[in-house]
């Protein structure tokens, strides 16, 4: 009983965690980027060369899917112009 109490407790403080990601997608370097930074900790990271491409989503699956629909997917070619 102890072990599935225990359990529940973990999942419930695990779940909110992965409910507030939010992920972009960025043209970073002239090439589709999907990043869970959001788009100040990314210009940090990568510099001035970084755009954001789309809005923020709330899945992974989401913002990969976006960039694959609109640009082609990540690691294609971009340009922030």
């Amino acid at each position: 009983m102890r072990m599935l109490l225990a359990a529940a407790v973990a999942a419930a403080l695990l779940a909110p965690a992965a409910a507030f990601a939010d992920y972009y997608v960025y043209c970073a370097n002239n090439r589709i980027e999907v990043d869970g930074r959001d788009p100040n900790q990314m210009r940090i990271a990568r510099g001035s060369g970084v755009c954001q491409m789309g809005p923020k989503f709330g899945f992974l699956s989401s913002a990969q899917d976006f960039a694959r629909n609109n640009f082609g997917g990540a690691g294609r070619p971009c340009s922030c112009r």
